[in-house]
């Protein structure tokens, strides 16, 4: 029994490492999830199996409300909230490796609860685990809500800082580390391990609590990783191979996102975490400076857009925040339909940070039926954009600022944008002329080849289409 049940766990890991791999192309990411999917009902199936399991009633009942919750949230949550969604799960996890640690200490304990503060024997390597699954599963619970309160509005998006904020958190840091090492020596110490548990607790709100909006989609995709690397720890106190193997996996991948995004916005992971831009978060018009952005801004309506439209032979479509909000991307979709039956060349460029999560734009587009083969990465379309007669940029602000090139001055400076400027023509949809998540304003409305398109993204594409189809 116990190989059958190590075999199919090894099984499980393979389909996970393919739904892994699948993920990484819009292609094959549905059988992706496919695979992931039955390498985890197979991960479970086996678990119940276990002769150590020896009671079902509370699993079944947990298994029906967590599918019930879980089909509720995946019907009724929107594409725009997708990333607040995300960060939430990924507390779950935290959490849940969490509350697995503390019942496996207290299990652990032969007295336990008659005389809990008797000495006892537990082994070196499972005492670390416990300890690391209580630190990591804590910060992750608490830093993925604060997380999804940002991107819900609960919480402000802002940078939030404190004085003595990094030496304080290093403090708290060591102390779990300090703490955790008496437990090991002495596991009989159960005030301490409530301590560190509420320590850890602690620390995630203030770890997170400092990171602005702009950065949340590296701070999602961190604390993604964290959650893996939580229920990792939770298979060493387990002796689960399979939990071992999925929290490694989810682990590494999260920190080589998290990596990827970084080098995407020219920031350092420890930039990001120490809490970068304190501008981040702003709505309202950017400060004034001796380098903003100078001139007149150019407006443009839909009727005259779209005579615009009707004389050109390229156009790209840059999708941002914005468009999600609007929910546009079905409206997107109608205008680049429209304007390949005019036999206009259509693109659409994403942006690796356009969005409040990775991949957040492509999930949009896909969702409205866009082919994967229009929409390309800012390394594919960058050097093309002088050859475009017009760039629609929807909803897009800080990954379309040419200051980023330029001004070291500037917060995003060093940060890889694409390079819409380039085009004959850019036209900028926004409702208003307010900052994006950085704070700042973008220089690109005021060059002499941008013109504003004002209004919310998806009536003002629906207004461009119903004007092209009256042409």
């Amino acid at each position: 029994m116990k190989i059958a049940i190590e075999i199919t766990y090894l099984v499980s890991s393979i389909l996970f490492i393919m739904g892994i791999k699948n993920l990484s192309s819009p292609k094959t990411a549905r059988k992706g999830n496919l695979y992931a999917a039955i390498g985890m009902f197979l991960a479970i199936a086996v678990t119940l199996l276990d002769q150590q399991v020896m009671t079902y009633e509370w699993i079944i009942i947990g298994a029906l409300i967590g599918s019930i919750v879980g089909w509720l949230l995946a019907i009724k949550t929107p594409m725009t909230g997708m990333p607040q969604m995300v960060g939430m799960l990924n507390g779950f996890g935290g959490g849940a490796s969490l509350l697995v640690a503390l019942s496996e200490y207290y299990k652990k304990n032969p007295n336990y609860p008659v005389d809990f503060g008797l000495p006892f024997n537990l082994p070196v390597h499972e005492g670390a685990a416990i300890i690391l699954s209580l630190l990591i599963g804590g910060v992750t619970f608490t830093g993925s809500m604060i997380a999804f309160g940002k991107l819900q509005g609960i919480v402000t998006g802002k940078v939030v800082k404190y004085p003595l904020q990094h030496p304080f958190n290093a403090l708290l840091l060591l102390f779990v580390v300090v703490a955790g090492v008496f437990v090991v020596l002495n596991p009989s110490l159960m005030s301490l391990v409530l301590i560190i548990t509420l320590v850890s607790l602690v620390l995630g709100v203030l770890l997170v609590l400092p990171i602005g909006g702009a950065d949340m989609p590296v701070a999602i995709s961190l604390l993604n990783s964290y959650s893996g690397l939580a229920g990792s720890m939770t298979g060493f106190i387990l002796g689960n191979n399979e939990l071992i193997i999925a929290g490694a996996l989810v682990g590494a991948s999260g920190i080589i996102l998290t990596n990827i995004m970084c080098k995407a916005m020219n920031r350092s992971l420890m930039n990001v975490v120490l809490g970068g831009w304190a501008t981040a978060g702003s709505s309202g018009p950017a400060a004034a400076s001796t380098t903003s952005p100078k001139g007149d801004v150019k407006s443009i309506d839909s009727e005259e857009l779209a005579m615009l439209l009707d004389s050109v032979s390229s156009v790209v479509i840059v999708p941002g925040y914005g468009m999600a909000v609007g929910q546009a991307q079905h409206a997107v979709r109608d205008l680049a339909n429209i304007l390949e039956k005019k036999g206009i060349k259509v693109r659409f460029a994403i942006h690796p940070v356009a969005g409040r999560m990775p991949g957040h734009m492509n999930v949009l587009l896909a969702e409205a039926q866009v082919p994967y083969d229009k929409l390309l990465s800012m390394e594919d379309i960058n050097d093309d954009f002088a050859n475009t007669d017009v760039v629609i940029v929807i909803g897009a602000n800080d990954v379309v600022n040419p200051a980023a090139r330029h001004d070291q001055s500037s917060p995003i400076y060093g940060m890889p944008i694409l390079n819409v400027d380039y085009a004959k023509t850019v036209i900028i949809n926004k409702r208003s002329m307010n900052v994006g998540y950085a704070g700042i304003d973008n220089e690109l409305f005021y060059y002499p080849n941008a013109l504003m398109y004002f209004g919310d993204s998806k009536d003002a594409i629906s207004k461009l289409v119903t004007e092209i189809k009256n042409l």
